[in-house]
């Protein structure tokens, strides 16, 4: 199974760490196309070596490998947001982990109130781990 794992990069790499520990247990149940994504050496620069429209290529041609997409929506971000909506219209399972703990900002409707979008409140790393486990068995018995 492969999942496409998206969080913020350029809009603020404030839950790297997050992501790197999130990247590290889903590689357990999953091959993850984005990996780079929780990279701590990744600043909110982005990708130096690659050039725009090359990130753009090789993401989407990713999303369409997937078999789903996990994405941590804690820290608002364009590109997670343009990633979960090309996800929606290409048909693939979305999952989104909202961190209430840490969070200053409220999730956005558009993911909230999406039908087509699974939602995930948590307020322990713990807890997501849990529920991202649970996602990925549903994906495999389907």
């Amino acid at each position: 199974m492969k999942i496409y794992f998206a969080g913020s990069i350029r809009g603020g790499r404030a839950d790297k760490d997050k992501y790197f520990e999130i990247i590290e247990f889903l590689s357990e149940q999953a091959e993850v196309l984005t990996e780079h994504v929780g990279s701590t050496g990744l600043g909110s620069e982005g990708e130096k070596q690659l050039q725009d429209d090359e990130i753009y290529r090789r993401d989407l041609n990713w999303l369409s490998c997937a078999d789903a997409v996990i994405a941590e929506v804690s820290q608002p971000s364009l590109g997670v947001g343009y990633e979960i909506g090309v996800a929606e219209k290409i048909g693939k399972p979305i999952l989104c982990l909202f961190d209430e703990s840490q969070s200053e900002f409220r999730l956005s409707a558009m993911l909230s109130g999406n039908p087509k979008v699974q939602v995930i409140r948590y307020r322990a790393i713990g807890e997501a781990k849990r529920r991202i486990s649970e996602f990925v068995s549903h994906l495999s018995q389907t």
